[in-house]
């Protein structure tokens, strides 16, 4: 039921116009995967690796715009139980087209703490700041802990 209801929540919140946080490269599929595990026995953590190009107005790293971001997401990853485990500035591409600022890595203590974020008291307020900060950003699902590296 907890993860119908999230769906439900997130669906009314795009059927208002939005989109799911601004994305316009939203991955229905993989929400719809995220969905499902977060529905069944298998949900279990997971890491986020987060991509962020953010506008010139958001003046990264030092501008207020960034940070109080930065402060409203702190706020909504804390009310779904994650922890961001690394954040970081990136300085340069050596391989690929990608323009990114930062690369964040956050650990989420299962999938459906992950949908939650639609529905957490502080996701209206990250949702708006993120419109303004935000130019780009794409999403990775990743396993939660280190493989096995014996190569």
């Amino acid at each position: 039921m907890r993860v119908t209801a999230s769906v439900i929540l997130c669906c009314e919140y795009l059927k208002r116009g939005n989109s799911l946080a601004n994305l316009p490269n939203m991955n229905a599929e993989e929400i719809n995967i995220f969905s499902q595990i977060a529905n069944s026995e298998a949900d279990g953590p997971v890491l986020m690796i987060n991509l962020n190009k953010y506008v010139p107005e958001a003046d990264y790293p030092k501008g207020k715009l960034y940070k109080d971001y930065m402060e409203v997401l702190d706020t909504l990853r804390a009310q779904v139980g994650a922890r961001i485990l690394w954040r970081t500035q990136v300085l340069g591409r050596v391989v690929g087209t990608q323009d990114i600022d930062e690369a964040i890595g956050i650990w989420y203590p299962n999938h459906q703490a992950f949908l939650d974020l639609m529905t957490a008291p502080a996701s209206s307020e990250n949702m708006r700041l993120r419109s303004l900060a935000v130019k780009h950003a794409d999403l990775h699902r990743c396993a939660p802990e280190e493989p096995n590296m014996n190569w």
